[in-house]
């Protein structure tokens, strides 16, 4: 199942493309354009805050960016001249030359690989992993909350939430993906005549103005049409892109009611064979930061939005024009590991990144700590995160959504900035897959945003706050490139001070609520280079952060 329809139910497929109010046909890289120009579209006004930049005389300097995420095309056109190549290392020796633990970690690492060189692509869900993990302790039990110390009684809390997500069957989302399931089939029998009669790439359209012949050819029809209508699809969508995402979203789906009675299958520890109990076993991956196409399908698309290539008339341009990015690669085809995220945070602050990227996300967080123990650890390094509000269309204050700022003692981070998607126009701004609530920051640009895939010259159209949280991502590290002795928390107060406030109402993805921006977002603000640069330039530059207390190292190796 690709990334941007992670933990979207069947139901909420048509959020995953460009839905009916996304219908009209948007230009490639609308996100960059000046919302006053060009259409009103809500772009960032990118253009202009590079003529500031080049008004003021002024010149940049290179930042590095870690995006934590599936895996990066590390032949990309637009690409491969804007990925990190770690200094210290010499590519393809055996030897860790840097003695950073890594060896042969050129691009940046691996989490999910092993040492034989196989990888994890597709993994489990973190809450049949606590479900089932936590089921022997506590399933039948007699269970007295007054009477459990804090750690188990926030760990039963959590097993009952898992219990109540993936213990019991639907019957309603069975039938539902029984019926999506043969209307898929028939679409599916239908598509090589299609193919050969229409075109390769055929879309909705074409199959509407299409004249069958044959019965399968009718019955195939309908059914794609059905497909198209039901999901809100817009029907200039090609259709192998549809099918397949949909036969991904039924396939998760079987797979989550799978786990109501059978445990998930340990993709990871079947793999990676570290001691994945112990924080400081954390030597472990390969330097594979690509695997496959479908692998780094994700990474590649985010990795283009903050840092393609400009001016070299190729593709796409990225937001911030003197970077190198980091791939981290900890993001699998399912749910995350706690231990892999806090240790691609920390190998990005211990290599020099000052911006991360992590569009990721899931419900639930076992290991919060190490988490919170990680982002600590690179705050202490000046670092700022990035991190995407997730494609629930649900409010986050209310609802659990990790990882998150609010630390488990009660801290919270000043160097995190979560990140919701807003469409083109102001008729459809606020996406309607979009998490909100006052603990998103800022919207950003996260519909229909066409950046590099993998294949090497291929770029493609994908959406999801996966996609807004790298424009911020772009964004913050054009900021450091111009204003380079800023401190993080300087940064991220430019990027939400300077957002462009609404003088019209939007809808909340989930009641469809006409509202202020300001009751779905922290800021009531779209982001914005060209305003975010102009007060840039009005701040005398802090250089470092506060300090941060409770920092917890995991211990040195050996």
């Amino acid at each position: 199942m690709s990334f941007v329809l992670k933990r979207i139910s069947i139901p909420a497929i048509a959020a995953l493309f460009s839905s009916a109010s996304f219908a009209q046909d948007v230009p490639k890289g609308w996100h960059l354009l000046n919302p006053k120009d060009n259409g009103n579209y809500y772009g960032i006004s990118l253009t202009q805050a590079y003529d500031f930049v080049k008004s003021k005389k002024l010149k940049s300097t290179p930042v590095l960016v870690a995006v934590i995420d599936s895996g990066v095309d590390t032949t990309h056109e637009d690409l491969k001249s804007i990925l990190w190549h770690n200094p210290g290392e010499i590519p393809g020796n055996g030897i860790d030359d840097d003695k950073n633990g890594y060896i042969d970690d050129v691009y940046g690492w691996n989490f999910l690989g092993g040492r034989d060189g196989r990888n994890v692509e597709k993994d489990s869900y973190e809450a049949a992993r606590v479900f089932h993990g936590l089921k022997a302790k506590w399933e039948g039990k007699e269970v007295d909350e007054k009477k459990l110390s804090p750690a188990d009684l926030k760990e039963y809390k959590m097993w009952l939430r898992a219990k109540e997500e993936v213990g019991v069957v639907d019957p309603v989302v069975a039938y539902n993906v029984m019926l999506v399931k043969k209307t898929l089939k028939d679409a599916q029998d239908a598509d090589s005549i299609f193919k050969s009669n229409i075109k390769t790439g055929y879309t909705g359209k074409d199959v509407d103005s299409y004249t069958p012949v044959d019965d399968v050819a009718k019955k195939g029809k309908r059914a794609l049409l059905k497909l198209y209508r039901q999901f809100e699809i817009e029907p200039d969508q090609v259709a192998g892109e549809v099918l397949g995402e949909i036969e991904e979203s039924i396939t998760a789906e079987e797979e989550k009611m799978s786990n109501a009675e059978q445990a998930p299958t340990p993709y990871r520890a079947n793999i990676v064979k570290d001691n994945y109990d112990d924080i400081n076993d954390r030597f472990y991956g390969n330097n594979n930061v690509m695997v496959s196409n479908n692998a780094a399908l994700h990474g590649t698309h985010v990795s283009g939005i903050i840092g393609a290539v400009r001016d070299n008339n190729l593709g796409i341009e990225g937001v911030a024009d003197n970077v190198k990015i980091m791939m981290i690669r900890a993001v699998p085809d399912g749910d995350e590991h706690d231990k892999d995220i806090a240790l691609a945070i920390r190998y990005a602050a211990d290599n020099g990144a000052r911006v991360i990227n992590m569009s990721f996300g899931k419900a639930f967080s076992p290991e919060k700590k190490w988490v919170d123990d990680a982002a600590k650890y690179a705050e202490s390094k000046g670092v700022l995160l990035i991190q995407a509000a997730g494609n629930d269309h649900k409010d986050i204050d209310t609802t659990y959504n990790f990882p998150t700022p609010y630390f488990e003692d009660g801290g919270q981070s000043g160097n995190w900035i979560t990140v919701g998607a807003n469409g083109p126009t102001a008729k459809s701004l606020v996406a309607n897959f979009s998490n909100y609530g006052k603990r998103v920051d800022v919207f950003a640009p996260g519909v229909k945003i066409y950046s590099t895939v993998p294949g090497g010259n291929t770029y493609r159209d994908l959406q999801g706050t996966s996609m807004a949280s790298p424009v911020v991502a772009g964004l913050a590290a054009l900021i450091m490139e111009y204003f380079p002795d800023l401190s993080p928390r300087q940064v991220k107060m430019v990027i939400e001070k300077s957002a462009q406030k609404l003088t019209t109402k939007v809808k909340n993805p989930d009641t469809g609520e006409e509202v202020e921006l300001s009751d779905l977002s922290k800021t009531g603000g779209v982001v914005n280079a060209y305003e975010a640069l102009k007060l840039a330039s009005t701040l005398k530059g802090e250089k470092t952060n506060k300090p941060v207390t409770s920092i917890v190292q995991p211990k040195a190796r050996g």
